[in-house]
């Protein structure tokens, strides 16, 4: 039995998603600033003139692959809201994608890498922002729910704290959940 012919396009695409999962590896495992073009092609088992010919810097192929960063759910109703926010722990602490773990590891030391985190959590703020109350101060309510996500994924995922390694997400979830309740404000 044959295998079917792969057209010069199917060969390139095939290529490039070879070169963009080695890339988050790296990226997600080193950061930004330690990661190589030559590591990244090693990886992938191609030449490093391939990987500048496809992504043309080592800026580009970072940006393109952590390009899946999450956006929090959101809803009108305070309860499912915070249900929903505390639900997105189970899988931060179960495991990101590796393009959202190499922006986060690359967020403290690269420039362009905080800003496009901050970008993504601007957004996610608006978002849980809208989906609050008439309360007071419905922005800043929304920065420390996302605040404190981001905290517990780091405390977990990078520095590895015994107490939150060691806690499932479900427990973890259930402690915080009257403090976003507070923090939510009145149930819609």
């Amino acid at each position: 039995m044959s295998t079917p012919h792969q057209s010069r396009a199917d060969r390139r695409r095939a290529t490039e998603a070879r070169i963009l999962d080695s890339a988050r590896e790296l990226f997600a495992e080193k950061g930004f600033d330690r990661t190589t073009i030559r590591a990244v092609a090693t990886a992938a088992s191609v030449d490093p003139a391939l990987v500048m010919q496809y992504f043309g810097s080592k800026r580009e192929l970072f940006a393109q692959s952590v390009q899946a960063f999450p956006v929090l759910p959101t809803t009108t109703d305070t309860d499912v809201l915070v249900d929903q926010l505390l639900a997105t722990l189970g899988l931060k602490l179960g495991g990101l994608p590796e393009g959202t773990l190499a922006m986060m590891r690359s967020m403290l030391t690269d420039p362009a890498a905080a800003d496009h985190v901050r970008v993504t959590l601007d957004r996610q703020i608006d978002s849980v922002s809208a989906a609050l109350p008439a309360a007071e101060d419905p922005e800043l309510r929304a920065a420390l729910f996302v605040a404190a996500l981001l905290g517990v994924t780091i405390g977990h995922r990078f520095l590895g704290l015994a107490a939150l390694r060691g806690a499932p997400a479900d427990r973890v979830a259930a402690l915080l959940r009257p403090a976003f309740k507070a923090l939510a404000g009145p149930p819609s």
